[in-house]
């Protein structure tokens, strides 16, 4: 496949400045999860000049699929692989000082979304000029609200869109601004953490600062459930597992001398294995409710179940594997360690065989270290066709392979 690969690498580098272009495009142009709009239209209308079949939008909300038709011979022609990139942005207001920098006050694709869109139109684009070389359907899907749970995957996948071709199996990319320019990650099975939410009120009784003994202090109690909200971590995980347990927000009082009659502690539990999960969940209502009584209040817990664990498919995983390693060389494959991140890419590989890889976009020499959701998070931009070549690689070989994972 050297010859092969070269020519697709050739083909890359000529369309790079419109890779490049349309990535500018996009990142000028932020839309928050749910309100991708001209986003929606922009890739629309990118799918209709390229020649796709079937383009359908407004697939849960802003969502929209289109499909690619293999011309050639292989032994999966009867098979649809799906690609999928995410389209929102963040309410964050950019700090870069770029030619580029978003129009849109106090919104920033500061998590690469944008790149995503632009490769896997880049994608469609050159599996477009080599429908000769795989027999199969490959169905491009661009997802709107990647950022905001519950997410655009699950809505998209109960609107219908692993059927109508029913989806065998599927591939998805992210940047990795903590992996430098050149490098690939993936990592076989669990890849990311359930991630979870949580929102605890505590009732108690209000008064005034100089008479504590005439109330039941909130913020008293709600603290004490804080601190031992740790040791769902510290004494209840495995020492040999993991688990994140994070209060991000207290919210008590507006007054220096005034004891209110609630508290609010919002926070996200991360974990991987779904049995713990639940017991968690279960232990976390428990030390809510009994100390709060214990110290004479009322606390409440509302859970929320957020994405589910990333799990790539071990066959899936070594195709990829084999197309980073023909793309950028074996030494800079590597395999990630797990993320407590969130992502409902999640969703979709619940339901199909699938990998999830990652796209090094660091580059330190020239300042691009920023992460991911910071104002001046920026990628090098070479990565979008490395990107794309590992994906087109894969989808070949994908369609190449005999008895290649399939939906069940």
């Amino acid at each position: 496949m050297v010859a092969a690969s070269q020519t697709l690498h050739d083909a890359i580098d000529e369309i790079l400045p419109g890779l490049v272009a349309d990535r500018r495009h996009l990142h000028e142009h932020p839309e928050l999860g749910m309100q991708e709009y001209e986003t929606a239209r922009f890739v629309a209308g990118r799918l209709q000049q390229l020649g796709l079949e079937d383009i359908r939008t407004g697939i849960a909300n802003t969502g929209v699929t289109a499909l690619i038709r293999g011309t050639g011979t292989g032994p999966n022609a009867d098979r649809t692989l799906m690609l999928r990139a995410d389209m929102d942005a963040l309410p964050i207001t950019e700090e870069n000082e770029v030619e580029y920098r978003s129009q849109t006050p106090g919104v920033m694709h500061a998590c690469g979304h944008d790149a995503h869109t632009s490769m896997l139109l880049a994608t469609a684009r050159l599996l477009m000029e080599r429908r000769a070389e795989f027999a199969g359907t490959v169905k491009v899907l661009f997802q709107p609200a990647e950022e905001a749970q519950p997410g655009g995957a699950k809505p998209m996948i109960e609107a219908g869109v692993l059927e109508d071709p029913r989806v065998d199996a599927s591939f998805g990319l992210h940047m990795a601004q903590d992996l430098e320019l050149g490098r690939i990650t993936a990592r076989p099975g669990a890849s990311s953490a359930n991630s979870d939410r949580f929102y605890i009120t505590v009732q108690g009784k209000g008064g005034h600062g100089a008479a504590p003994h005439t109330t039941i202090d909130p913020i008293v109690v709600a603290s004490q459930i804080v601190l031992a909200i740790q040791t769902l971590v510290s004494r209840e995980t495995d020492p040999l597992g993991s688990a994140v347990v994070t209060v991000g927000a207290f919210n008590a009082g507006s007054a220096p001398n005034v004891i209110p009659d609630t508290a609010e502690l919002v926070g996200s539990m991360r974990t991987f294995d779904t049995d713990f999960r639940d017991h968690l969940a279960e232990r976390l209502d428990t030390l809510v409710t009994k100390i709060a009584t214990a110290m004479g209040a009322t606390g409440t817990l509302r859970f929320v179940r957020g994405y589910p664990s990333v799990v790539n498919d071990e066959g899936m995983f070594e195709i990829v594997r084999a197309a980073a390693s023909e793309v950028v060389g074996p030494d800079n494959f590597v395999i990630k360690p797990a993320s407590m991140g969130g992502e409902d890419m999640s969703y979709f590989l619940q339901q199909v065989p699938g990998c999830f890889f990652h796209v090094g976009s660091k580059n330190a020499g020239r300042g691009l270290v920023w992460g991911h959701h910071h104002p001046k998070f920026d990628i090098d931009e070479a990565s979008l066709g490395i990107g794309v070549e590992v994906m087109v690689t894969s989808v070949l070989r994908y369609f190449a392979t005999e008895n290649p994972p399939v939906r069940a």
